[in-house]
This record gives structure tokens, sequence and C-alpha cells, in this order.
């Protein structure tokens, strides 16, 4: 089973179908909706600031999302992937956006809906990442438009992929 630890007077929380890697780590004051999944070595730290994730989140293996104390939450909206590796802190992820393998995505940026951010690209603090487009590199930079043929490849078809990987598990929170 995931280790859940409450810390501070908070609890996570979990809608319904979700699935928690036995090895993942989720503390304090974190939300997950409904078909989530927080994959193997995940950590979600909601220890000095909350984390709210909506429906159809996937948190991929190695990947960490955390906040600032007292400064910044972490908010993810619906059918949001995380690729393996990334990093989420203090960040707003809108809804339908894929985070590549290994991206970074820092402080009070906003990623607004319909965005692919590229495999190790860091957007960086207070950043401002436009819907409709592909980012990438260090600093991220808008790429191109977001096709809707790439779109559906890649952050459509991730997210309902990892709804139906979850179910294979078959463990339940």
């Amino acid at each position: 089973m995931a280790l859940i630890k409450s810390v501070r007077g908070f609890s996570p929380t979990f809608g319904s179908n979700c699935f928690l890697a036995e090895n993942s780590t989720i503390v304090g004051d974190v939300q997950m909706g409904d078909d989530c999944s927080i994959w193997f070595n995940a950590v979600v730290r909601g220890d000095v600031n909350a984390i709210r994730c909506g429906n159809k989140v996937n948190i991929q293996d190695g990947a960490v999302i955390h906040c600032t104390y007292e400064q910044s939450q972490t908010i993810v909206g619906n059918s949001v992937s995380v690729g393996h590796n990334a990093i989420l802190h203090g960040c707003t992820i809108k809804d339908n956006v894929l985070v590549g393998m290994g991206a970074i995505i820092m402080d009070n940026a906003i990623v607004e809906s319909n965005c692919l951010i590229a495999a190790g690209a860091v957007v960086l603090e207070n950043a401002h990442l436009e819907s409709g487009f592909i980012y990438g590199g260090v600093p991220a930079k808008k790429l191109k438009p977001l096709t809707p043929a790439t779109f559906q490849q890649y952050v459509g078809r991730i997210a309902d992929n990892y709804v139906m990987y979850a179910s294979w598990f078959k463990e339940e929170v």
C-alpha cells in the first residue's frame, strides 16, 4: 500500500477509482479527483501548502509534486499527465495538459489548458503559457501550435491510457 501520511492536521483525500502504487508517497493537504493514479516512486507532498488535482490525473513514476510554504499551492486540472520524473512546484496546470518526462514547472507558473510541455523543458517561475501550443527547452519557449491530431495522439490518448493501465492493478482507494 502507498505511504499516506497526515501532517499538520491535513490528510490526503481521493475520489473514486484511484490507483496508488505501493511505493508512492502522498502526504498532507492533498486532494485528488476521480480516476487518478500515482505511480511507482512518485511523491505528492502537501506538507507546506495545498495540492489539488482534478479528475483523470496521472502522476507517473518518479514525479514530484510540491509547493512553497505560505506562498504557492500546486493546482492541477482535469485530464493531466505528469510524465516520469517531472517536477511540479507551486504552479497551476489547467485541463488537458501533458507535462513531458523530466520537465520542471516552477512556482507561480501557469500552464493554460490544451498544452504539451516537452520532455526536459523548464518552465520558469511566474511564466504564463498560452493555451494551444507545444513548449520546450530551457527555459521553455513556445515551439509551435498543438494541432488536433497531435493533441489527441499525446495529450488525450495518454490521459485515457493511464486510466486503463491503473485498472490492470485493481487496487482502489
